[in-house]
C-alpha cells in the first residue's frame, strides 16, 4: 500500500515539473523544441552518410542508414521555408524522431539539450510566427525575448510520408 502512495506522489512531482523536450536551432534565427516522446536519437553525421535520391522536393536530403534501418532526412528549415543551414559545414546536426512505426530524420542548425515546459506555457501560434509554419506546430512558448516553437511530430511525419502510411 506504502508502495502506491509513493508512485502517486512520484508522478505528482513529475507533473508538477513539466514535460521534457529537445530544444534545438532549426537555423540561426529560430529555436524549437520537440517532445522527448518522439524523439529516438539526436546525432551528428557526416555529409557523405547520407544518400541524395533524384527528383525529390527541395527539404528532402535523401536516405541514411540509420541502426539497421533506412530513414528519410530533411532539411528542416527548407520543409518550413525559413533560412537555409550553411551546407559548407561538413556534418550534419540529426533528429531521429518516431511517430507510430514512421522514422524520419529532421537535418537542424544546432541541438541545444532538453529542457522541461508547462502545459499551461504553451500558447497557440496563430498571430506569433509565419501561418506557413502553424500546421507543423502544437503550439509556441515566450521565453526570455525569444518564441520557442513546439514542434507537432505527427504533423511533420506526415508532411514527409505525403500524407499517407
Amino acid at each position: 500500500m506504502s508502495n502506491s502512495k509513493q508512485t502517486v506522489y512520484y508522478q505528482t512531482i513529475q507533473n508538477s515539473l513539466g514535460d521534457s523536450y529537445l530544444q534545438f536551432q532549426i537555423n540561426q534565427q529560430t529555436t524549437a523544441v520537440l517532445s522527448v516522446a518522439h524523439t529516438q536519437e539526436a546525432i551528428i553525421v557526416p555529409i557523405e552518410a547520407l544518400t541524395s535520391m533524384p527528383n525529390m522536393p527541395v527539404c528532402i536530403l535523401g536516405l541514411m542508414n540509420w541502426r539497421s534501418r533506412v530513414i528519410w532526412v530533411i532539411d528542416l528549415p527548407k520543409m518550413f521555408n525559413l533560412e537555409g543551414l550553411d551546407h559548407r559545414l561538413r556534418k550534419y546536426n540529426i533528429i531521429v524522431i518516431k511517430v507510430e512505426s514512421k522514422l524520419l530524420g529532421l537535418v537542424v542548425q544546432e541541438i541545444k539539450g532538453t529542457t522541461k515546459l508547462m502545459a499551461d506555457d504553451i500558447h497557440s501560434p496563430v498571430g506569433q510566427v509565419a501561418a506557413s509554419l502553424v500546421p507543423y506546430l502544437c503550439g509556441c512558448v515566450e521565453q526570455k525575448e525569444e518564441i520557442l516553437l513546439v514542434l507537432d511530430a505527427h504533423n511533420i511525419v506526415n508532411y514527409s510520408h505525403g500524407g499517407s502510411d
